[in-house]
């Protein structure tokens, strides 16, 4: 396990390098976020450990990062002040561009992976933006009317977009569909409402009857293309299947005894999924998927803390060296498959292998 000190710095996000496997950018929060300014710290892996490359100083907090699929060099960053800045390393001290759009803080920003050329964010003030790195303002505007955590383009589709949100709603937009009154929304799913597993299995009826709680965090399944999980404050972890919204969640993944900040499915293996907690731990997970497939897991008991809601949804394993709270997590797409980063507000950045922990 690797060890980075983001000092005077929390962390609130992470991300590998989709160029390089030795480079990684945190997002650093003074004083926890609350107040004072940000840093984005440009790491690189070396035999002498790692080092900080780089770094870029903002007026406010930053609370997410997102690098662009195009360009090696340029790194986007969320702002506490409602800013969304544009960095390129070739470049020192100031951003390249910045735009200033969102009313309140922006929470998330995501680089589209398909056509390469916008990304989105989210922000308090209930709306998801869409941008081009070459364009001033933004290219189009989601109101949500709740206060957005989280958002991402689909890994399959340049057009098609998700946000969770404080209303416990996640929501899917086309933008191929005619902006009309719907403003591109094309699905609404209600995060807590009862799994369809609960139906077969009158033990797992009471596991997701939960009032509606702020969702924080949701990811895409890089492999199935219709399945994404979501997380939040009520400490559950679940999947949904865009094809069967109605349905509930496929999945339910208890466990963790804090809210979950962060989810990230594994770029490697489609059932594999990473997450990020306030309970100072991160867990990986295998969301039942794969059964049939090699050994055939018993369904631990919803008792217990083990998994539920999905034959043979389950915890695998856990990382606690973090000693606070736990806000991002990130797959290396590259090398052996199962490294992976994670950072927190013990001003810690942690680089360590998933399949050390698997079966602990």
């Amino acid at each position: 396990m690797l060890e980075f000190r983001t000092e005077g710095f929390n962390g609130y996000g992470v991300k590998y390098s989709p160029f390089f496997d030795s480079r990684i950018a945190v997002a650093g929060s003074a004083n926890f976020g609350l107040v004072g300014n940000g840093r984005l710290f440009i790491l690189g892996l070396t035999p002498q450990g790692i080092v900080a490359e780089k770094w870029f100083d903002t007026q406010d907090s930053l609370y997410d990062v997102a690098w662009s699929e195009a360009h090696e060099n340029q790194i986007v960053v969320a702002s506490g002040d409602g800013s969304i800045k544009l960095f390129d390393l070739g470049v020192n001290d100031f951003p390249v561009r910045a735009w200033q759009e969102h009313k309140r803080e922006v929470f998330s920003v995501h680089w589209n992976l398909v056509t390469k050329d916008t990304f989105c964010s989210s922000s308090w003030d209930g709306t998801v933006k869409i941008w081009s790195p070459t364009r001033p303002d933004s290219l189009v505007t989601l109101p949500t009317h709740s206060c957005t955590y989280s958002t991402s383009f689909s890994p399959h589709s340049p057009s098609i977009l998700s946000a969770v949100s404080s209303d416990s709603q996640l929501r899917l937009f086309d933008l191929r569909t005619p902006p009309s009154a719907q403003n591109h929304l094309t699905l609404s799913i209600p995060i807590h409402a009862p799994p369809r597993a609960a139906k077969l299995d009158p033990a797992l009826a009471g596991l997701s009857l939960t009032a509606p709680a702020e969702a924080l965090t949701h990811d895409w399944n890089k492999y199935r293309d219709s399945v994404i999980a979501t997380a939040g404050v009520d400490r559950l972890i679940r999947t949904f299947d865009i094809r069967a919204p109605a349905q509930g969640p496929v999945a339910v993944l208890p466990g963790h005894e804090y809210a979950v900040r962060k989810l990230a499915w594994s770029p490697h293996l489609p059932d594999l999924l990473l997450s990020a907690s306030y309970d100072m731990t991160c867990r990986v997970w295998s969301d039942g998927s794969a059964m049939g497939h090699g050994s055939s897991p018993q369904l631990p008991n919803p008792a217990t803390g083990g998994g539920g809601g999905g034959a043979g949804a389950r915890e695998l394993g856990r990382m606690n060296r973090h000693t606070e709270f736990v806000t991002g997590v990130d797959w290396c797409l590259f090398g052996a498959e199962g490294w992976c980063a994670s950072c927190g507000w013990d001003e810690r950045l942690l680089v360590w292998d998933v399949r050390a922990i698997m079966g602990q």
